[in-house]
């Protein structure tokens, strides 16, 4: 193993003071974090690599990523995540990489990873990509998790509620003859999560949420003193199914819900409900993304388009102010999993260059965005990892 992860929460040095400074019209921010992306090593590096990862991670402005663990070997033990470890150590270091271990076995719910042995080595636990579906196994998971002081990530979906949909069951999939899946597959693992965390202490991390039901549980569990934390995507502050196209970069798990919903995650965006932005960055070949909504494999991509995107969406339409903008992608979620930032993890823009998105430029292996042929403005200029520049844009 390369670097043991410390236990106690190192709060971001930005924190103390502006996050936003300008220079002769170049705006420098603090680099980005983004604690949910798939880097797809070891298991599918036709998908991606930690090397096309990192560029792509750079060139957004990032400095520091946690690799979600649905791989092949599943980071299920410490055999096993030494096989990512050493990936990410041939990476090069452009980009701090922080790994995930599984929650379970396999993820396949049924038996408890080695939680233990592994704490001391990743930045948190997640299923990633699966839901734990008995309700014995995810308060366990909690306990221990809690006594290890490490938080637990859930993709919360129940497979029951979902019955082979692939977007969301509204009026686009009405229209159009497609297999929706219900909000409740969301929200009702979400309402069981919080009562177990509740009663646990756990410290408890909702990832991708999509829907109005979710915000408003996590909203309540907030005020109630739960230890819960919860992330977004810019595709579902800015998408919705009124956005829906017959192509495989709009299929995403969750899905692009009803425009109630996106509504209602912005003004959790605003009041605190939810705590931070991540891209949930899910690369998967041309050909897997090549088959339409119904076909499609899960995921997009978005480190190299998540600040334009959301700076023209949000920021210029003074939806959000620019400096809780990049507090939502640089500072908290450091603050939450424990990430330190430092003086010289820095990022630099040009938020007046208009352009429009092409994937075909993105470092990343992964093409399929949402967001492709969208006119954005802001233009990365560089990006600095410890001292070192490692984009020039």
């Amino acid at each position: 193993m390369t670097v043991r992860l410390e236990m106690n929460r190192i709060p971001s040095q930005a924190a103390q003071g502006s996050l936003v400074s300008k220079k002769d019209n170049v705006f420098t921010f603090p680099g980005f974090c983004d604690v949910h992306v798939h880097f797809r090593e070891p298991g599918f590096s036709y998908k991606e690599t930690m090397v096309t990862g990192s560029r792509s991670a750079a060139r957004g402005g990032y400095t520091a990523v946690c690799a979600m663990p649905n791989l092949k070997p599943v980071p299920d033990s410490l055999a096993h995540l030494k096989e990512e470890e050493d990936l990410i150590r041939a990476a090069g270091g452009l980009v701090d990489i922080y790994p995930y271990a599984a929650l379970t076995v396999g993820e396949k719910g049924q038996e408890a990873a080695a939680l233990e042995e592994l704490a001391p080595w990743v930045i948190a636990f997640s299923d990633d990509g699966k839901g734990v579906q008995s309700e014995s196994m995810m308060r366990s998971l909690m306990e221990r998790c809690k006594k290890l002081g490490k938080v637990l990530a859930a993709h919360c979906e129940d497979e029951t509620l979902v019955r082979g949909g692939y977007i969301h069951d509204g009026i686009y999939a009405a229209a159009h003859g497609h297999k929706g899946i219900c909000s409740e597959s969301e929200w009702g693992p979400i309402a069981r999560d919080l009562k177990l965390a509740k009663e646990t202490g756990c410290a408890y991390h909702v990832c991708h949420i999509s829907c109005k039901e979710s915000a408003e549980l996590i909203r309540q569990a907030k005020k109630d003193g739960v230890n819960v934390t919860c992330e977004t995507g810019p595709h579902y502050l800015l998408l919705d199914e009124n956005d829906l196209q017959e192509d495989g970069r709009f299929r995403m798990n969750p899905p692009l819900r009803a425009k109630e919903d996106r509504e209602a995650l912005l003004e959790a965006l605003l009041d605190g409900t939810i705590d931070m932005i991540a891209t949930d960055h899910a690369p998967h070949s041309a050909e897997e993304k090549s088959r339409g909504l119904a076909g499609s494999a899960f995921g997009v991509v978005g480190l190299e388009c998540a600040f334009p995107v959301l700076y023209t969406g949000l920021v210029r339409k003074g939806i959000l102010t620019l400096e809780r903008l990049v507090s939502l992608m640089a500072v908290a979620p450091r603050e939450r999993f424990g990430i330190p930032l430092r003086e010289d993890d820095l990022c630099e823009w040009d938020l007046d260059a208009e352009y429009t998105i092409n994937p075909e430029a993105f470092e990343s292996m992964g093409k399929a965005t949402p967001f492709a042929g969208q006119s954005v403005y802001g233009r990365c200029l560089k990006t600095v990892h410890a001292g070192r520049t490692v984009y020039i844009g």
